[in-house]
């Protein structure tokens, strides 16, 4: 009974880790093809970020993360990086988008940590051809730096 336990965890644990995988194969496919690197250097760390829609997740993975798939619903996917070593760093991150009218949207991130990578998502509403300015507040510790960029959203039919 014991060893079927076992064998049951590491099933979980395998498949957890293959979502993880397709997730980030999914986004840095994205990424190449819909979009050059995302990336900017703030302070000490290089902060890579994305703004995909829902629908390019599958439902498993999404699931896996409580994200709600739909094509009014963007994933906004931050990841911090020390910019000497490239390791990833735990940090806190909250942001905000606001649209070209000034209409503001909170970003509640949620912490994502699968063996040495971690990433920071938040799900945002949005209408087609809608434009957001993003600002994402980085920080650890006293270090606290402010990651701005706008993306255009748009409705896959």
């Amino acid at each position: 009974m014991k060893a079927e336990v076992v064998s049951i965890m590491g099933r979980i644990k395998h498949i957890k880790k293959a979502y993880v995988a397709l997730l980030a194969m999914a986004m840095s496919c994205l990424s190449v093809s819909a979009f050059a690197e995302q990336k900017q250097t703030l302070g000490e760390w290089d902060v890579h970020y994305m703004v995909v829609s829902t629908p390019f997740l599958t439902p498993e993975v999404a699931a896996s993360y409580g994200i709600v798939r739909s094509k009014f619903n963007a994933l906004v996917n931050i990841s911090v990086l020390d910019k000497v070593s490239g390791e990833a760093q735990r940090a806190d991150v909250i942001g905000t988008a606001k649209n070209l009218l000034g209409n503001s949207r909170k970003l509640t991130f949620k912490k994502v940590e699968e063996g040495d990578a971690i990433y920071y998502l938040a799900v945002l509403p949005f209408r087609d051809q809608e434009t957001f300015r993003f600002e994402i507040d980085v920080q650890k510790g006293s270090s606290k730096q402010t990651l701005k960029f706008q993306q255009k959203m748009y409705v896959d039919e």
